[in-house]
């Protein structure tokens, strides 16, 4: 009787004294030694193990993961959810695309109207920076010729080079803001066409 033979024999009569209608949990304990018994112990519910049934056929084979495999796969589940959402988006925004615009001549004068609008923001901006600039640089000239007099500076004068300050300091943020603006503009256009010469052949 060869090894396999022997290992058939002993799994048919361990599973000969159990109750006919019983499966049978087969597991490994932390010693290499398989067991197979009608009730899995508490203490190997962490464990991998196979379900046998009367014939002794293994009907089901019930795989525990580590933690790091757990991990593992929960990492891969999402990535491939993510993967999964994000063609889902592309689709959409192909298809709005599509039927957003006959031509890339349509892109192109979409671009140039949403680049007008912002261009004329950046002219406002710095037509006020240019006010404020002129402002503040009369109130300081005007501060600096009172104390080379030894003359007394109104707080008042002080308070608006301050104010003036800050106010130039938020035009300029609000400036770097628009021409960030403008640069994406340019590029979500820029990149609407490819794409649009891509799904077309336009």
């Amino acid at each position: 009787m060869n090894k396999f033979e022997r290992s058939a024999v002993l799994i048919a009569g361990l599973l000969a004294g159990l109750p006919a209608f019983a499966d049978t949990y087969k597991w490994v304990d932390n010693q290499g030694v398989t067991h197979y018994s009608e009730t899995l112990p508490p203490e190997y519910a962490n464990k991998s193990r196979q379900i046998l049934n009367k014939s002794g056929v293994v009907i089901k084979t019930q795989d525990v993961l580590t933690p790091d495999e757990r991990r593992a796969k929960d990492e891969e589940s999402a990535k491939t959810r993510a993967e999964a959402a994000a063609a889902r988006d592309q689709r959409r925004y192909d298809k709005s695309l599509v039927e957003s615009y006959s031509s890339v001549d349509e892109i192109e004068l979409a671009k140039t109207r949403s680049l007008q609008q912002v261009d004329a923001g950046i002219t406002s901006i710095n037509s006020q920076i240019a006010m404020v600039t002129n402002h503040l640089s009369s109130l300081q000239k005007e501060v600096a010729e009172r104390r080379k007099a030894n003359k007394k500076v109104p707080l008042f004068m002080l308070n608006e080079i301050k104010e003036s300050q800050e106010r130039l300091g938020s035009l300029q943020q609000d400036l770097a803001r628009s021409k960030e603006k403008r640069a994406d503009v340019q590029a979500r256009f820029d990149s609407e066409k490819t794409r649009y010469k891509e799904l077309t052949g336009k």
